[in-house]
Parts: structure tokens; C-alpha cells; sequence
């Protein structure tokens, strides 16, 4: 098993946008094989910043989703 760690920074206004495409992208890793779960957490001191961490059966399958459409999709989208 294999958690991944990710901290963001978000551009100051683009926090709702930003949390609803993550929603997305969450939703859409449940499809993937070996997606165990994730979480979408928010500093109460920071609202600027997100942190999160998804849980793989292995580093394979992480890097298969990286690869998919639908992540290139919700990372193009998030980095706007």
C-alpha cells in the first residue's frame, strides 16, 4: 500500500472552483484500480491551502492514474 502526500497553495479566490474539480477528480480515482481512498483537507489558520492524500494498492496504479485522460483533464483545469 502506498500513500501519497500532496500540499497546494491555492491562487486567492479560486478556492471554491478548486475544491469542486478536486471533488471531481476524487470521485473519478473510485474508478481506478487500485485506488483505496482519499481525503481533501483544509487548515482552518490557511484557507488558501489544501492538502491530499490518497492511498494506492501500489505505486503502479498511482502512476497508471497520473497517465489517465481524466487526470491530465482535472490537472489542466486545476492549474487554471
Amino acid at each position: 500500500m502506498m500513500t501519497i502526500v500532496t500540499h497546494v497553495t491555492l491562487r486567492e479566490g479560486a478556492e471554491p472552483e478548486w475544491d469542486e474539480v478536486m471533488r471531481q477528480r476524487l470521485l473519478a480515482a473510485r474508478e481506478q484500480a487500485g485506488w483505496i481512498g482519499g481525503q481533501l483537507l483544509m487548515p482552518l489558520d490557511r484557507l488558501n491551502r489544501r492538502v491530499i492524500v490518497g492511498t494506492w494498492q501500489t505505486r503502479a496504479h498511482w502512476e497508471a492514474w497520473h497517465n489517465d485522460p481524466t487526470f491530465a483533464d482535472t490537472r489542466r483545469r486545476l492549474q487554471g
